[in-house]
């Protein structure tokens, strides 16, 4: 029998708030434990919740760059379960009335086509302190600094088909909430989390399996591979005569396998209600429009303004603009220097290279977009060969300083002068009659021994173009 997977995400990202969303205690990431809990998020008696309007407008953002609805009202409730890191027993959410309605992504896929993904939710809630397990003796111990912490719960469609989609959404959306700046989508800090209910179905059937919940997974990477295990597991259940139990399972990446955590919970077992201590969220059209009036071009848009405006593929467009960062590094090269093109391949080359090399992301780079447009200035005036730029950049990405400074230290121009590079030519010709007489017997193919010899005669700083039409003048001639 042929099987189909059905995958939809629950992608929990941070909102990038100073404080908490119910509580004016920070968020700040690796404080010691139990410093950035106040008695709001402790639920001490007496104490009352008061919403963040960040977190608010932060929500609205997004929901606006999914062309999703934005709900005038909407209402948090209490949802209501056991955990020894959740002091109050409830965590605040919303459930019947969230604040962002339906959205849709479009994703790209590996064979070059696209699929949109339906978004059905996007809600406020509160995030619950955390439980450690290591360095206690065999106790748990209980961390509550992220109690309270302002998340955005960003809910699919089961739309995905597998776990390349999945990850390709999942992607989608981690681009997306940094590129507004809803939020800085740390992966390692807990900033980015996902969770994925998975089921299978025979092929051509359109009623959904039985579905398993993957619990808090932070890497994409363990995304796809707890998913391509769960998906195998779930069809060797069924191919063997058993039924799937729907149930909460965790990754084991040490051991690439899925484990069963607790039995799934339905949305009734929570004792959802409204929170008696906030009123309903009431927006209107000019807290939307403020929200979202700095809201920068986004990923897709500007991606297909790079391919128009700047002659680019496709593919490059999408790695220039996958963060907001790096299209912005790259467009500001382009304009000190003049050529896209250009700019791109040193872009996608040399500097991706030397920031994969030391761990560094685009915002930290040593040589900056102003620098490397000077550089590939003196690449396009042909003061500088390719080759010798690549040695350039390199002192400049060791701090020796721009451009302009390292060719006068050292001496780099390149050789452009015609009466020069032709008494040189005439040397290396001399020098090699050998291979003069094989290149006019036909052997055309040496022309690249001579240009190495120009070259290396010139330590590399002749004019390549010049040097080959020099060389075919003499050589023919």
């Amino acid at each position: 029998m042929q099987w189909e997977t059905v995958i939809g995400l629950e992608i929990h990202t941070q909102l990038l708030t100073r404080s908490k969303i119910f509580s004016g205690a920070p968020t700040a990431f690796g404080a010691e434990p139990n410093t950035q809990a106040c008695p709001v998020d402790l639920g001490m008696p007496g104490v009352l919740p008061v919403l963040n309007r960040r977190a608010v407008e932060l929500a609205v953002r997004f929901g606006t760059a999914i062309g999703a609805e934005i709900a005038r009202r909407s209402v948090f409730a209490r949802k209501n379960y056991f955990y020894p890191d959740l002091p109050k027993g409830y965590q605040i959410s919303q459930y019947e009335l969230p604040v962002v309605g339906r959205g849709a992504v479009e994703i790209s896929l590996e064979d070059g086509s696209t699929k949109t993904i339906g978004v059905t939710r996007a809600h406020l809630e509160e995030d619950a302190g955390k439980s450690l397990h290591e360095d206690f003796q065999g106790m748990t111990g209980i961390d509550l600094n992220r109690a309270g912490t302002p998340l955005l719960e960003i809910v699919s469609e089961p739309d995905m088909r597998s776990p390349a989609e999945a990850v390709a959404y999942a992607r989608k959306i981690h681009q997306l909430v940094r590129y507004i700046g809803i939020s800085d989508g740390n992966m390692q800090e807990g900033s980015f989390r996902m969770d994925a209910n998975v089921s299978v179905r025979p092929r051509g059937q359109h009623a959904l399996g039985t579905r398993t919940e993957l619990k808090n997974l932070n890497s994409f990477r363990f995304l796809e591979k707890a998913l391509a295990f769960e998906v195998e597991r779930q069809v060797e259940v069924i191919e063997s005569g058993g039924a799937v139990v729907q149930e909460t399972r965790l990754y084991d990446a040490d051991r690439d396998e899925t484990r069963p955590m607790r039995g799934k919970e339905e949305a009734n077992d929570y004792r959802y209600f409204p929170d008696p201590d906030l009123l309903p969220l009431e927006i209107d059209t000019a807290f939307i429009a403020a929200a979202t009036r700095d809201l920068p071009e986004l990923p897709d848009a500007r991606r297909r303004r790079f391919v128009s405006q700047y002659g680019l593929k496709d593919h490059d467009a999408g790695v220039l603009t996958a963060s907001r960062e790096l299209a912005d590094f790259f467009e500001e090269v382009t304009e000190v220097c003049g050529e896209a093109r250009l700019a791109a391949t040193w872009v996608m080359g040399d500097l991706a290279a030397a920031l994969n090399r030391t761990a560094l992301e685009i915002q930290g780079s040593p040589v900056d977009a102003a620098m490397l447009g000077g550089l590939l200035q003196r690449i396009l005036d042909e003061t500088l060969s390719g080759k010798i730029a690549k040695q350039v950049f390199e002192a400049m990405w060791a701090g020796e300083g721009t451009a302009d400074e390292i060719i006068q230290a050292r001496g780099l121009k390149q050789i452009s002068d015609s009466a020069e590079l032709e008494a040189i030519v005439d040397e290396v010709i001399a020098a090699n009659p050998k291979q003069v007489e094989q290149f006019r017997a036909g052997k055309e193919k040496l022309l690249g021994f001579f240009v190495g010899q120009v070259m290396k005669a010139t330590r590399g700083q002749a004019n390549p173009k010049q040097v080959n039409a020099l060389l075919r003048k003499r050589l023919q001639g």
